[in-house]
């Protein structure tokens, strides 16, 4: 199989047949990733660490039958610990570290029989909606190297959009598998709360806001894959309730005639760039003209108050990521550390108090509960994933007059200052509003879907996101099965 074009023809659940009839073998599949990662990394800056050692050896012993043995897989170079390799989390310091386990979730890629190439690149800590991190520079969009994968699993969106692999794992804590896979063209599923494992080392991850997944080409290797993950490891926080049923199966199943409520507005007020309210529109069309019932409504949540209560879980959790790297470093962590703007952001988690964070955490309760009650009368939401279409690189970067305050208030301090004169709200208003319809669902803890319905007239994707009540991923794989078939995409790629 030395032909590009042949090689992209299959999704992971193909090539895992190819290798399973025995006809190409494993090793074949990961020397092509390889030579693709040689021919095409140097143009998106998608992988930051290479484990070709470790994925000869995983190819030697390989479990016979595990689903998808063989198949080539990358890791986002955060949370995904594998033993002996760095977990940089986009961190100068933490490049160097390796790490002494394995995460509970790359035990299971790993049974799965996914042979993992590398890692990632990823923003530092995971926290913007694009990848441009100071240690590995930006990652480049397939579809257009000027703009942006989206973030915080850039480099693994962009490296399934590039046809390096077929599928990669991300994590999302805010719209950090959504995202990446609305700005390329492909399908990124949030699970709900405690679907998957995040031991053994974290329990709630941003306070039960991030789980982890894969974002892949196809609707049936995410279902496969989850398939293969899904269920609470030892001492998890959360147990929730197991499928009925394989998701494979669910992807190949009718959804029914369902409710669909659909809204184009900012929670926060701010624009939606008319790509995005045109995608949302196309396809709630497309799903009247599947038989479901569609009408416009809104979710009743207070946007602008939930964005707030995000913000400071945000702060916060930056202040103790800062924390945490001083155990790697034995000292008291330096602005020099971490990028200008982490440290910013983590002297504003440490300027806020412990009653401030509780207060918040109630607005996240309050809305899993409005949404409880939403999803009484409609069977999912559809809105954009993103508002506007992929930025270009550095269009969200802090402007230079934002980069010299950031710096002036590093060299002095005034973490506290900025809380009381207003410019924290500037500042996440400014940060989400490009980006405003993903957290919601972190929130709550709910599963949702960006399905890559569509391509604006610049041949940038635009990705169009459905929410559903907590545990239902059943009911979105259906759906996406169902939209899969009905205006395909998985023949729509870029050329590099």
């Amino acid at each position: 199989m030395g032909n590009f074009a042949e090689y992209e023809n299959y999704d992971a659940t193909g090539l895992a047949g190819l290798v399973r009839n025995k006809e190409i073998s494993a090793q074949e599949l990961c020397r092509e990733a390889c030579d693709r990662i040689d021919r095409l990394n140097p143009k998106i800056n998608a992988v930051v660490t290479r484990m070709d050692e470790q994925a000869g050896k995983a190819v030697s012993d390989l479990p016979s039958d595990a689903p998808f043995a063989g198949v080539p897989f990358l890791l986002k170079d955060l949370m995904a610990n594998y033993a002996g390799v760095p977990t940089s989390y986009g961190n100068r310091h933490l490049k160097n570290v390796p790490a002494e386990h394995d995460s509970e979730l790359v035990k299971r890629f790993k049974k799965s029989g996914l042979v993992i190439l590398g890692k990632t690149n990823t923003p530092e800590f995971g926290l913007t909606g694009v990848t441009e991190p100071e240690v590995f520079g930006p990652c480049r969009n397939p579809w257009n190297t000027d703009h942006t994968p989206g973030g915080s699993s850039g480099g693994s969106a962009a490296a399934v959009a590039a046809g390096i692999v077929p599928t990669a794992s991300g994590g999302d804590g805010g719209g950090s598998i959504r995202i990446p896979a609305s700005c390329c063209g492909l399908f990124g599923l949030k699970p709900s709360r405690g679907r998957n494992p995040t031991g053994p080392d974290f329990g709630r991850v941003w306070q039960g806001a991030v789980q982890e997944h894969v974002i892949t080409r196809s609707v049936r290797d995410s279902a496969a894959i989850l398939d293969t993950t899904n269920g609470a490891d030892s001492g998890a926080p959360y147990e929730i309730r197991p499928p009925e049923r394989p998701y494979a199966d669910e992807v190949k199943t009718s959804p029914g005639c369902i409710r669909i409520a659909f809204n184009t507005k900012s929670p926060l007020g701010a624009p939606v760039h008319s790509d995005c309210i045109n995608a949302v529109q196309q396809t709630a069309r497309l799903l009247e003209d599947l038989g479901h019932n569609v009408e416009e409504a809104e979710t009743g949540i207070d946007g602008p108050a939930l964005a707030k209560s995000y913000m400071a879980l945000y702060f916060g959790e930056v202040g103790a990521d800062i924390r945490g790297l001083e155990t790697v470093l034995g000292r008291k962590a330096r602005p020099s550390d971490v990028e200008p703007l982490t440290w910013m952001l983590g002297m504003l988690g440490r300027s806020f108090s412990a009653s401030h964070f509780v207060e918040a955490m109630r607005q996240w309760d309050k809305a899993a509960r409005v949404m409880g009650g939403f999803f009484e009368k409609y069977d999912l939401y559809l809105c954009p994933t993103i508002a506007v279409p992929p930025p270009k690189i550095g269009e969200l970067a802090p402007s230079s007059g934002e980069a010299a305050m950031v710096r002036t208030v590093n060299t002095l301090r005034l973490g506290g200052l900025l809380k009381i004169s207003g410019v924290v709200d500037q500042m996440a208003e400014k940060s989400l509003s490009k980006m405003p319809f993903t957290q919601l669902a972190n929130q709550c803890g709910l599963p949702a879907m960006s399905v890559p319905l569509h391509l604006n007239e610049q041949n940038l994707p635009i990705g169009v996101q459905f929410v559903a009540r907590f545990g239902d991923e059943a009911g979105l794989f259906r759906l996406a099965g169902q939209l899969e078939q009905a205006k395909p995409w998985f023949d729509r790629v870029p050329s590099l």
